[in-house]
C-alpha cells in the first residue's frame, strides 16, 4: 500500500482534510467533507484505501450533486483555459495533453464541440486527459457527442473518478 506523501489523513482535522482534498473533485469540497464524516482511520492514510472511499461517496451522491460536480469542470480548451482561470490541476492536465498547443482551427473545433455537447447534454464534456493528446481528445469528443444522455452522464462520472485517481496519485 502506498502512503500519501502530502498528508496523513487520520491525523487531520476536518477543516485541514477538506482544505487538502477539496479539489480532488473539481471545485467540490463537499465530497471531501462527506469522506471525512464517514470517519478516519490509519487505514485511510494509504492511497489505495482512501481513493475508493472518495469514489464511492461521489457515486452515491444524488443526481443533482453529481450534475453540479460535472458542471464544475471547465470546458477542454475552453475560454477559462485561454484566460488562465483553471485550477492548477486542470491547467496541468490540459497542458500535459497538449491542449495549450492547439492550432486556431483545433481551438475552433473544440469550441464548436463544447457548445454542441453542452447544448445536447446540459453539461460539459468530461475526459480524463492524462495520457491523451489533443487529437485523441477530439476523436473522443466526436464519438461521444453521438451517445445517449444517460450514457454520457455515466461516462462523465467515470471520467471524473479517473481524474480523481490521477490527482490522488500525485499526492
Amino acid at each position: 500500500m502506498t502512503r500519501l506523501t502530502t498528508c496523513t489523513p487520520s491525523k487531520m482535522s476536518c477543516q485541514a482534510f477538506v482544505a487538502h482534498f477539496k479539489d480532488l473533485y473539481e471545485h467540490s469540497p463537499w465530497v471531501a467533507q462527506k469522506v471525512f464524516d464517514l470517519g478516519m482511520s490509519s487505514d485511510l492514510d494509504h492511497k489505495e484505501a482512501l481513493l475508493p472511499v472518495f469514489q464511492k461517496v461521489m457515486l452515491d451522491a444524488t443526481k443533482d450533486q453529481q450534475l453540479a460536480l460535472i458542471c464544475a469542470h471547465p470546458d477542454l480548451a475552453g475560454k477559462a483555459a485561454i484566460r488562465g482561470e483553471l485550477t492548477a490541476a486542470s491547467t496541468s492536465e490540459q497542458s500535459g495533453a497538449g491542449i495549450s498547443e492547439c492550432t486556431a482551427a483545433e481551438f475552433e473545433r473544440f469550441t464548436q464541440l463544447n457548445d454542441a455537447y453542452k447544448e445536447k447534454f446540459g453539461f460539459p464534456f468530461i475526459k480524463a486527459v492524462k495520457g491523451s493528446n489533443r487529437h485523441q481528445i477530439l476523436a473522443a469528443f466526436e464519438t461521444r457527442i453521438n451517445h445517449l444522455a444517460q450514457v454520457e452522464f455515466a461516462q462523465a462520472l467515470e471520467e471524473i473518478n479517473k481524474i480523481a485517481s490521477f490527482r490522488m496519485a500525485d499526492m
